[in-house]
């Protein structure tokens, strides 16, 4: 395992600006979003909308990424992203999402998810998810991916490479009539192989005018995720996975989630719909 040290809290950066023609999400400015009453399943003019989301979210964590090195950063590839997205007329999602204060999320190493874009600076072996979401036309598109920084060692490269195959796992067991609980099983069932954990309380979630709809989708085999796959479902994947515990702490910040026992973790995530024989996946770049 690499022994680079845990990370700290870096300084924050003040707030992006955004110009004021692009649309903001209702949630901007407020403590928390309207909860969702819409349906899960998207009408074609929604789900096209979402892909013209997606693929410039995705576009924008590349452009991201191409930035990582040792010595970057996370604020720099947080101002990357950020002005991809606002060049193609799109507000970078998690932008004021409940007091969020950056365009994405960068989580390094031992954190989870949700870490926050500061002065912290990329370390030769460090490993760095980009989690990316673009709102533009009235709905989200959601995506992200653990990147490698320099030369990195084996174990935390497998994870990494083995985090990517679940997702693909997962996303081909996408089917309409089946249980959503599916989803977790294949993650699982992978992961088990590996020793790895799987977190639990962070979970994929449906998406398309809301950023978060309500729907949940667990990334392990819950009894409870009996919602049965319907084509024109939108919802996001994105399997956590751990070298040790699924179990977490939350930093001060009240954003930033880090595994108990600060080993490494990786994590991948697509938007897709479910179509008449499986999924099609709106994240493409």
């Amino acid at each position: 395992m690499s022994g680079q040290s845990l990370l700290v809290p870096g300084e924050i950066t003040p707030v992006r600006s955004v110009p004021g023609n692009i649309r903001r999400p209702e949630y901007v400015g407020k403590p928390a979003p309207t909860p969702y009453t819409g349906p899960e399943v998207q009408d074609s003019d929604t789900v096209e909308r979402m892909r013209i989301a997606g693929r410039i979210a995705a576009q924008a964590m590349e452009e991201a990424a191409k930035h990582i090195a040792p010595g970057v950063t996370t604020d720099e590839l947080d101002r990357v992203a950020h002005e991809f997205m606002v060049d193609h007329g799109a507000y970078p999602s998690t932008l004021g999402y409940r007091g969020f204060p950056k365009s994405l999320c960068t989580s390094l190493n031992e954190v989870i998810c949700h870490g926050i874009p500061d002065s912290t600076v990329l370390r030769d072996g460090d490993i760095v998810n980009l989690d990316v979401t673009a709102y533009i036309n009235g709905v989200h598109g959601d995506n992200n991916a653990t990147y490698l920084c320099g030369d990195v060692d084996e174990e935390s490269r497998l994870l990494v490479e083995r985090t990517r195959e679940s997702l693909n796992r997962a996303i081909k067991s996408v089917r309409p009539g089946r249980q959503i609980n599916v989803i977790g099983r294949v993650i699982e069932s992978y992961a088990k192989r590996f020793g790895y954990g799987v977190v639990r309380d962070f979970t994929g979630h449906g998406i398309n005018t809301s950023f978060h709809s309500g729907l949940i989708v667990p990334h392990y085999d819950s009894p409870h995720a009996t919602t049965v796959m319907q084509p024109g479902m939108t919802f996001t994947i994105e399997p956590m996975l751990t070298l040790g515990t699924h179990d977490y702490d939350m930093w001060d910040d009240g954003w930033t989630v880090v595994t108990k026992d600060r080993r490494r973790t990786a994590q991948f995530e697509h938007t897709l719909v479910v179509t008449e024989t499986g999924a099609d996946v709106l994240t493409l770049p």
